[in-house]
Order: C-alpha cells, then sequence, then structure tokens
C-alpha cells in the first residue's frame, strides 16, 4: 500500500525511534549450529551449515514488543574441480532495440558463457522478438558444437515477445529437468514485453510456477527502456538473480558472475519450517515469500551456492513475561537436497532465549552480527516505500523518507559497528554502502534521472532480500 506524506513522516520517526531502541527488540544469540547430512556420521563434512542466531540473548521482563529470529543457510566450499552438472537456457532479446552495440554485446556475452560450460552440461539457445526461435534445442553441449555461429548470426529487429520467450526456454529446460543438475533459465532484454503477457503480476505467476518444478530464472534488464518490475518479479518469484546494466559493454562481466554463480551450486529444493513456541506469534518473513500458519512458517529456497550465506528474518511478537528465566522462542527444521551426494539432508536447530531485569545482562547479549542483517532487511523495505511514494508523484515524501532511511543506517552503523562483540567490520561497510546509495537515490529523484535511478534502487532491492552475490 502506497503510503501518504503523514504516513511517510509517520514511518521516519519510527524507524528514528528503532535507532535508539533496537536493543531492546531482539532475540537470543544461539552458538552456532553445524548441520550434517543425514544418514553421514558427525565427522562427514556437511554441504549445508544452519545457524540460528536471535538478536539478543536476553530480552527485557515486563516489555512486549517486536523481536527478531534470523536464520542463516551457508553453502560448504566446492570439492576440487568437482561441480554440479548445469542445464541452461539463454534466452535472448532480439527486438529492433537491441540493434547495434546491444546485440553485439550480447553475441559476445553469450559466447563467453558457452565457453565457461563443459562437455556434460545441457545447453539450449533461444531468441525472440514478436516470434520466437528455438536455435538450439537442449542438448548436451559436447566437445564440438555450432553454437558460436548460430549466435553470430543473430539480427535484432521486430517488437518483444518477452513472456512467450521464457515459456520456450523453460520448456527445453523441462526436457532435461533433473534434481542433480542446476536447471536456469537466463532471460537477457533491453525493451518491454508489447506481445504476449506483460505484465509484472502475469511474468510473476511464470516465475513462481517455475520455481516449483525446481528452475529459477535470471533476469538481466540492459539500458534504461525494460521493464523492471517485471523482470524483478520474474526472478524473485523463481528464486533468481536479476542485474541492472546500464552499458552494453558491462554485459559480458554481468553473464560472467552469472555463471560462476550457476556453477557453484551445492544444494537445491531446500525446505524450511519454522515452529513458533507459545507466545512468540510470527507477524512476517522481511524480503522474502512465505506462508505463515497460526505459529508456524513455511518457505522454499531453490538453491544454495558454494561459500555463500543465505537468510531470512523472522519478525516475531513477543510476550510480555513477569518473571525470568529461560525461554524456547522456536525450533527450526531445515531439509534440502545435497548435490555432493544426491540424498536429501535435514537440520533441526532450537533457538532459546531468556528474560532478565538486568539491564546490563540485555545490553551485553546483543549479536551486533545478526542486528546488522536485520538493519539491511529493514533498509530494504524503507526503500521500496519510497519508490512506491515516488511512483504516486509524491517525490517529497519519497526524499524525506530516503533521507530518515540514510539517518537510520548511519546510527546504526554506528551502534553496531563499535563497543563490545562489534559487528565485522565487511558488515558495517555494506551498512555504509547501502547508506551512501540512499543518500544518492534521495537526489535523484526528479524526472531526469528517475528512470536510472528507480532501476539501480530495485536491483539494489533484489540483491539485499536474496543476498544475491553481484
Amino acid at each position: 500500500m502506497i503510503e501518504s506524506a503523514p504516513a511517510a513522516s509517520h514511518h521516519l520517526r519510527c524507524l528514528r525511534g528503532l535507532a535508539d531502541a533496537w536493543r531492546w527488540i531482539g532475540l537470543a544469540a544461539m552458538l552456532p549450529f553445524a548441520v550434517v547430512a543425514a544418514g553421514s556420521s558427525p565427522a562427514a563434512a556437511a554441504s549445508v551449515t544452519v545457524d540460528a542466531d536471535l538478536g539478543q540473548s536476553v530480552m527485557p521482563v515486563g516489555k512486549s514488543g517486536k523481536v527478531y529470529l534470523r536464520l542463516s543457510i551457508k553453502g560448504a566450499p566446492a570439492k576440487g574441480e568437482r561441480r554440479t552438472p548445469v542445464n541452461v537456457a539463454l534466452v535472448l532479446d532480439r527486438s529492433g532495440s537491441m540493434a547495434g552495440d546491444r546485440i553485439n554485446a550480447a553475441k559476445e556475452a553469450a559466447e563467453m558463457a558457452l565457453g565457461r560450460l563443459a562437455a556434460e552440461d545441457i545447453v539450449s539457445l533461444v531468441a525472440y522478438n514478436h516470434n520466437v526461435d528455438v536455435l538450439r534445442k537442449a542438448e548436451r553441449l559436447g566437445a564440438e558444437n555450432d553454437l558460436k555461429s548460430i549466435i553470430a548470426k543473430l539480427t535484432a529487429d521486430g517488437r518483444t515477445a518477452l513472456h512467450a520467450g521464457v515459456v520456450a526456454g523453460s520448456e527445453e529446460v523441462k526436457r532435461n529437468l533433473s534434481a542433480r543438475r542446476v536447471n536456469r533459465v537466463i532471460l537477457m532484454s533491453d525493451g518491454l514485453a508489447n506481445v504476449g503477457p506483460s505484465t509484472p503480476r502475469e511474468l510473476g505467476e511464470l516465475g513462481r510456477e517455475l520455481g516449483s518444478k525446481g528452475i529459477s530464472v535470471t533476469t538481466i534488464g540492459l539500458g534504461l527502456d525494460y521493464n523492471e518490475d517485471l523482470m524483478q518479479r520474474l526472478a524473485a518469484s523463481s528464486d533468481g538473480n536479476h542485474a541492472f546494466v546500464e552499458k552494453a559493454s558491462d554485459l559480458v562481466k554481468i553473464f560472467n558472475a552469472e555463471f560462476g554463480d550457476a556453477l557453484s551450486v551445492t544444494a537445491q529444493d531446500i525446505e524450511i519450517i519454522i515452529e513458533c513456541r507459545t507466545g512468540f506469534r510470527p507477524t512476517r518473513v522481511l524480503g522474502r515469500e512465505a506462508a505463515i500458519e497460526g505459529n508456524r512458517i513455511r518457505m522454499k529456497l531453490n538453491q544454495l551456492q558454494g561459500d555463500n550465506e543465505r537468510y531470512v528474518v523472522v519478525e516475531l511478537e513477543q510476550p510480555e513475561r513477569g518473571t525470568p528465566g529461560d525461554a524456547e522462542i522456536a525450533s527450526v527444521t531445515v531439509d534440502y537436497l545435497d548435490l555432493d551426494t544426491g540424498s536429501r539432508a535435514h537440520a533441526d536447530v532450537q533457538a532459546k532465549g531468556r528474560f532478565s531485569r538486568d539491564e546490563k545482562e540485555i545490553e551485553q547479549g546483543t549479536n551486533k552480527a545478526v542486528m546488522t542483517q536485520v538493519t539491511t532487511q529493514i533498509a530494504t523495505e524503507t526503500s521500496e516505500k519510497a519508490v512506491e511514494l515516488r511512483d504516486k508523484g509524491d517525490v517529497a515524501g519519497a526524499k524525506k523518507l530516503l533521507e530518515g532511511n540514510a539517518l537510520y543506517l548511519k546510527d546504526q552503523r554506528a551502534l553496531l559497528g563499535s563497543g563490545a562483540n562489534a559487528a565485522p567490520a565487511a558488515a558495517v561497510g555494506a551498512l555504509e554502502s547501502l547508506q551512501k546509495k540512499q543518500t544518492e537515490a534521495a537526489n535523484n529523484l526528479d524526472e531526469e534521472n528517475w528512470g536510472r535511478s528507480r532501476k539501480a534502487m530495485r536491483y539494489d532491492q533484489h540483491k539485499s532480500k536474496v543476498q544475491q552475490s553481484y
């Protein structure tokens, strides 16, 4: 829902209040809980490690309010040269707006991507304008292939049937769909979808359908004319990546990062169930789609890369408790497909906290590293609200919200990056980077700069919410 200017002002006051009172709304910090794949010995290396962490180890007696649970899921580094095979469809826009430097850069990027794949990988190639052409059906890449010559012949003309292009690419991926492969559609477009289904809702439904089958969609928007809401929704709904590429010359770099991501996947089909204990009521999951059924939260991640962390922040309503002592907060179950072993594995993690009247004990229990991630998700939500205000024409309200967001990030950075148990420098640096981007966005809300600024904001919002690596 779009906030009015008074609502935006109220939201800004809430942000400032949170900067002062955050230590009272955390939850108990848990010791890391290493997860070992089901059926393996304790000494065996796990492909996934799960930590249940909470913002503060002790909660105040006699106070209710919002508290945060952070679940971290980390992929183990790749073992030697071994990697999961890839089943990928390249879907390239070749409509008229791609003519010239853009189509040439797209060809170069696609050829580079092919060079990173192995002979056993499954590859298909789809090009679309108002029509869709499957230029290469899904099959093993092989040591010898004619893909480069096919790509070299691509020309640009016509309109943009984006939905149909993605559907054609996904059908090729489905032909070799396997839980033991990374199944991915990579879409590159520079324009608006104007043939067939073309709304963010319709593309979001397509992404959700593909995600449910284990197929993620990466969307790469080139230039300043594509629909960033459509592209970001399609990616997010399938648990895929999204990138804004302003200059055609940067396409090779983005394709390189995307294939690095695809080639490092270590776990897939990750199912998460969080059961909150009596009195702790889940209200929302920040930045991710999830189903909340009473005290139970269900959600799914499509895949996890090695040496990468993806986290989930859950907001809970804390009960008002009158007596000190230990308390069970939640139990967490994570079930996933281990691509190294080819079998399913799971982890069970318990989150526990403590209530106290001792203010010093409460303050010393702060997990500042966790609170930097909570701060990032709160600031990202505020950034999204600012986009909504600007879209409504409330430039002043959007500017005020972004400036307040930058101030909130500055205060949190100072608070979390100093004193006992300070957050790691990298986490504090990420808050500083986000602060600078909020300030930059606040200064680029005019008509001349809004198109570029909006795309950059949507890109950054997506990266923050799903912990995208590039």
